[in-house]
């Protein structure tokens, strides 16, 4: 059996930020994920004028409960979407100040349009300077009285996120009522860590209510990232082996814990304990049907894996997988196509067939849960390489030297 150490989580860390940047006092966080997303929302707090230090497992944040220190600043979000949406919602709040966000070519190609349209109803003044809806972005804050608004979070669970996280914000709270929500564990997650903030939302159904008044600064443990975690998971169940992730087990505050459960029905064997998870197979997989509207980030991962399934592997309900860093529906059939597997999809589902996968360069698109979803499958498919083997650094820097020292306790199967 293999233990391995996952990097912190990077949505657990950018709520963190947030939440620190906005509270009443010192917060430290402990394990925080080292990676291009989060340092770069690190440093745009820092250009707002908040304190960030950083040492090597401990990052402390010095809380400005009014706002960030500068009233005039530029913001580059690099490829990060929570850093462009959470932080163009903080400074929303300040009383006043005049701040510009820019963003990389992959960013400004995201969506942000409902969040930008809830901000707007909440009185901010908020521009976008090319394609609505898009970054680049201005924010010229008066601070906000809150209210209540409907979201459509439909495509991207972190608008509503970024709405939760302001509301304390606001001088009389903040009342969201939400059509449509994609990726709900998400929203578990915020709530969660709001209260450790001090923040408690009430929820009836759809309908968040958050009161005003603030967060306080606490000591704050990033949890590993179970994204990540999946590809040592996916690694595992393929080639017969066994690995231990600890750190995530039934407390475990992200969704994408879950992918667990669908190596389960594939035909692993799974124990989650309080403290870790262990997957371990015999390498046989079964083909399956599943929705994974909920933990759409491992979509990849199961795709990457599903031609070495007995059976058709088909993934339902992930819509919002085409408006991530890429079309990420799209670039695993494109790759898997390439290297001879039969693929069929549709607008939110893709259904792949067994097949014996031919080594290829996989076409990463700058997406880095496409190269490490197909690293996995490059376990039983030797000379696969990537065109863009360096964009693994948005979450996890080190991920090709440490995947392939954890391969080589793995059994090796046969092609």
């Amino acid at each position: 059996m293999t233990v391995i150490q996952i990097p912190g989580s990077k949505s657990v860390t950018a709520r963190a930020l947030f939440l620190a940047a906005a509270a009443d006092g010192t917060t430290a966080l402990l394990h925080p994920l080292r990676s291009d997303d989060t340092e770069g929302f690190a440093e745009g707090l820092t250009r707002l004028g908040y304190a960030v230090t950083k040492e090597q497992d401990r990052w402390h944040v010095e809380g400005r409960p009014s706002g960030p220190g500068v009233t005039d600043a530029d913001v580059y979000c690099r490829d990060g979407a929570t850093t462009a949406r959470f932080l163009p919602t903080l400074v929303s709040a300040a009383p006043s100040g005049t701040y510009r966000f820019d963003a990389s070519a992959q960013m400004r190609r995201r969506p942000l349009a409902p969040l930008s349209r809830a901000l707007r109803t909440l009185g901010v003044d908020l521009r976008h300077d090319e394609a609505d809806g898009h970054h680049p972005l201005r924010v010229h804050a008066a601070g906000i009285e809150g209210g209540r608004i409907t979201l459509d979070a439909g495509e991207s669970s972190q608008y509503l996120t970024a709405l939760l996280m302001l509301g304390p914000l606001t001088a009389t709270g903040l009342t969201i009522d939400v059509t449509e929500l994609v990726s709900a564990p998400y929203i578990e997650i915020t709530l969660a860590m709001m209260r450790d903030f001090g923040v408690d939302v009430a929820r009836e159904g759809n309908t968040f209510t958050v009161p005003p008044g603030g967060y306080r600064a606490t000591t704050y443990a990033v949890e590993p990232d179970a994204s990540t975690a999946s590809y040592f998971f996916a690694a595992a169940a393929l080639t017969g082996g066994e690995v231990t992730v600890p750190g995530l087990g039934t407390g475990a505050l992200q969704g994408d814990l879950r992918f667990v459960d669908v190596l389960r029905r594939m035909g692993a064997d799974v124990t989650i304990t309080e403290g870790a998870t262990t997957v371990r197979s015999d390498g046989t997989l079964r083909g399956v049907t599943v929705n994974m509207r909920d933990i759409s980030d491992t979509m990849p991962t199961l795709a990457a894996l599903a031609p070495y399934a007995d059976g058709p592997v088909r993934i339902e309900d992930v819509a919002n997988t085409r408006v991530k860093e890429c079309d990420r529906l799209e670039a695993c059939a494109e790759n898997l196509r390439a290297m001879g597997v039969t693929v069929h999809t549709g607008p939110d589902w893709i259904e792949i067939h067994p097949g014996t996968p031919r080594p290829v360069e996989i076409t990463t698109h700058g997406d880095h849960r496409i190269v490490m979803s197909f690293a996995v499958a490059a376990l039983r498919n030797p000379g696969t390489t990537y065109d863009d083997p360096g964009c693994v650094r948005k979450t996890f820097p080190d991920f090709h030297q440490v995947f392939a020292q954890f391969a080589k306790g793995l059994p090796v199967l046969e092609r």
